[in-house]
């Protein structure tokens, strides 16, 4: 247990001054946790400040912060750091172009495990993907949970956080990626599906898969072949299975 702590420590500041300071110094910060329904001033401004930096702001209950809280001492105000600076997507194609390779994205829309978003990072840079696409809500972050399931790959991968992830799928379309979904009924089966040229790999949330509006961005929506008795993979595994098929194709075209 008091390991745990501390590696919760590590990742949260508490108080208000803490934040505030936090916030002054643009520490990476994932998310800040605010009192719900607390009028007091400083709050606000923190939660003002935060939102001018695009930094994502939740309303909770108080229970909530009592059990993220190790100080028990939060004033109603919680701030889970990022372990490392998000990037932009632009980044993540500009490190294809200097590798000389076609871009190879995976899109993670709204996994909220971070042991899931976790696996998929070390996946994927395994398998050699220019960078990975978050949503700022609904989603994990690059907190040290992430990091730790990442068996160090966050350290080394592209990871850019974005506020929509229908109108990214959109804008790396209008840069010439096909942009490739993952669910059971698929009707593109995965190993006869042509992944040759630039790619976007979307991965859906653990219980309900890809968004509706996420699915409507797709090109082409690729299943799995299943022969157990159980209907679907998890999604780290379904996505680490996907994107070794890929690397599968460019080795082979190369």
């Amino acid at each position: 247990m008091e390991k745990n702590n501390q590696e919760i420590k590590n990742e949260i500041i508490e108080g208000r001054n803490a934040v505030i300071e936090a916030l002054r110094a643009e520490r990476a910060i994932d998310k800040i946790y605010i009192n719900k329904g607390d009028v007091d001033k400083t709050l606000g401004h923190i939660a003002s400040k935060a939102r001018d930096a695009g930094i994502v702001v939740v309303e909770c209950d108080r229970r909530k912060l009592d059990f993220m809280s190790v100080t028990k001492a939060h004033q109603g105000v919680i701030a889970v750091c990022a372990v490392r600076d998000y990037c932009t997507v632009e980044d993540i194609l500009a490190s294809a172009e200097e590798r000389g390779e076609a871009p190879f994205v995976v899109v993670c829309d709204e996994i909220s495990d971070p042991h899931n978003l976790g696996a998929i990072i070390r996946s994927a840079e395994c398998a050699g993907a220019h960078g990975l696409i978050i949503p700022k809500r609904r989603s994990a972050g690059l907190t040290a949970i992430v990091d730790k399931s990442s068996a160090g790959a966050a350290e080394h991968a592209l990871i850019a956080r974005v506020p929509n992830i229908p109108a990214a799928l959109k804008d790396l379309k209008a840069k010439g990626l096909w942009v490739y979904g993952t669910a059971a009924d698929g009707q593109n089966d995965l190993w006869h599906t042509d992944f040759s040229g630039p790619v976007a790999l979307v991965i859906g949330s653990e219980g309900d898969g890809m968004g509706r509006l996420v699915r409507e961005s797709c090109d082409f929506i690729v299943s799995l072949p299943m022969k157990g008795q159980i209907s679907s993979l998890n999604a780290a595994a379904a996505a680490a299975i996907t994107m070794y098929e890929i690397l599968r194709q460019r080795m082979g075209n190369t």
